[in-house]
């Protein structure tokens, strides 16, 4: 069984939550999350019972259960061997554990450059709404989400 970090703020299996989440402390979910989460100084460990559809931005992420929604992390990505996620990937490291599953797009930059994408990244970035994608190839930055009607 996976323990929280001594410290950690928990969010039990059976608690849903919808919104914006972020704090200045560790968090460790094992619940049901639609929204955001922020939390650009601390860990996120995503737990095995965890149903998290949201955008999350921290500093380190720990996943072992399942995220449909892109990653920006100034620190280090860990994906167990239990994970599923299907999103795009932010960060200045990425762990894969063997039978890990990860629909999407992985740019790794410097710690410096993984807290703040850039214009190009936040412009090919799915709408705000977290949606539930599966990419299975990077999409050109040329390709539109909206094709332009022709003249």
């Amino acid at each position: 069984m996976i323990k929280p970090a001594e410290g950690s703020t928990v969010i039990g299996k059976s608690v849903i939550i919808r919104g914006e989440l972020s704090g200045k402390e560790d968090l460790y979910i094992d619940g049901d999350v639609e929204g955001t989460v922020t939390l650009p100084d601390s860990r996120l460990t995503i737990g095995p019972n965890a149903q998290v559809r949201a955008d999350v931005n921290a500093q380190e992420v720990v996943i072992f259960g399942s995220l449909t929604g892109n990653i920006s992390s100034s620190g280090r990505v860990d994906l167990r061997q239990s994970a599923v996620v299907k999103g795009d990937i932010f960060a200045g490291r990425l762990s894969i554990e063997e039978s890990a599953v990860l629909s999407g797009r992985v740019e790794l930059k410097s710690a410096a450059d993984a807290a703040k994408p850039s214009a190009a990244d936040i412009a090919s970035a799915p709408a705000a709404a977290p949606v539930p994608v599966a990419v299975s190839a990077p999409v050109p930055s040329s390709a539109s989400l909206f094709p332009q009607p022709k003249a």
